[in-house]
């Protein structure tokens, strides 16, 4: 910081150099000396300064070395009427105000805010993100938020606009209509919206909002596990082997929370399968009544092979082999097989004779 260089009891210098982070206006201390007439103002990039006179805001220089004469000065001139001859020291305030960037700002909801979704009802959200600020009009911030502060930080303002914003993501929120499930794809458009929506009344206090973040939009802890589960559900599939998936996993981790639950579902089971078998209390449970032995199994049907003119064809059920009696391709003397059977047999000496029963013998003389 750079007070100036005194002459006698006059300021001839004025100017700041900022060697904070978070300093938005730093108040020039002329400890009760007077301002030169043709002092010299260093403004550097960044910095606005802003000439306060009994309690009137008057004239403001941007970036820039300045003679402080009356044909650069016209507000304090106007104010204190005066001529082009004047050449007399003068007692103003003077504040350089940082009209940069302030980065890296936090918002974030205190409170849920109530929406009602499309899929889920309604539902209370929480949100937070980052902004960015900067002094776009420094003499109405200066008479609207500084007053006469000293030295004034990025936090003694940040608490305002947060509310301000807050006020307007709830609104914003709550009236998107957007699912839930779809806001992480819409932030960027909801940041959006809710710059606009804003600027006019940041605007009242001489700042501008150059770059607002809604980094995440989140349901409640408890709804958000309910929601893991269903998502589990749907990745694992069939209800029955997720159940079992979980049922498993809980007694291979017994001191687990699962599984001492697996453990309470397999003993409450047991009480009922006990409960079940036994008659009334003091009684001894009934006999169980004799099940009915199960029918037998139906006969294994043998598969046919048949052999013609060194080829093999088949195999072939009894059923399939009827039909080919009838229509003369099996004959008696057809050579056939069944496993089991020792080499290949005339289809006569087998029990195959038994489908030619209906099948009249060759011609005779043939």
């Amino acid at each position: 910081m750079v007070f100036g260089f005194l002459k006698g009891e006059f300021i001839d210098v004025i100017s700041y150099l900022d060697d904070t982070r978070d300093t938005m206006v730093w108040r020039f201390e002329r400890r009760g000396n007077a301002i030169k007439y043709g002092a010299k103002l260093t403004v550097r990039e960044g910095q606005a300064a802003v000439f306060i006179h009994e309690g009137q805001l008057a004239d403001v220089f941007g970036p820039g070395l300045y003679m402080l004469e009356t044909n650069n000065m016209p507000i304090m001139t106007t104010l204190q009427h005066w001529d082009h001859g004047f050449d007399s020291p003068f007692k103003s305030e003077v504040y350089f105000v940082n009209t940069t960037r302030f980065n890296d700002q936090k918002w974030g909801t205190k409170n849920p805010i109530m929406a009602r979704d499309p899929e889920f009802g309604p539902v209370r959200l929480r949100a937070f993100g980052t902004y960015s600020m900067r002094v776009s009009d420094p003499g109405k911030f200066l008479t609207e938020i500084v007053g006469t502060d000293g030295e004034f930080t990025a936090d003694e303002i940040s608490f305002q606009i947060r509310n301000v914003i807050l006020q307007e993501v709830s609104t914003v929120l709550a009236k998107s209509g957007i699912p839930v499930l779809d806001m992480a794809a819409n932030t960027a458009d909801l940041g959006k919206i809710v710059t606009t929506a804003i600027s006019p009344k940041i605007a009242e206090y001489g700042l501008s909002i150059p770059e607002f973040y809604i980094e995440n939009v989140s349901l409640p802890e408890e709804v958000e596990k309910v929601m893991d589960k269903r998502t589990s559900m749907g990745i694992a599939g069939d209800l029955n082997k997720y159940m079992q998936f979980n049922a498993a996993e809980g007694m291979a981790n017994p001191n687990s929370g699962v599984g001492a639950m697996v453990g309470a579902g397999m003993a409450a089971g047991m009480g009922m399968n006990m409960a079940g078998g036994a008659g009334p209390w003091g009684a001894q449970p009934a006999a169980a009544a004799p099940m009915a032995p199960p029918p037998p199994p139906p006969p294994a049907t043998k598969a046919w092979h048949l052999a013609e003119n060194g080829v093999t064809t088949g195999p072939f059920g009894e059923g399939d082999l009827a039909a080919l009696a009838m229509s003369g391709k099996l004959t008696r003397t057809t050579q056939v097989w069944t496993a089991g059977q020792d080499g290949w047999k005339a289809a006569s000496d087998t029990e195959l004779s038994r489908l030619f029963a209906q099948v009249p013998p060759p011609p005779p003389g043939v």
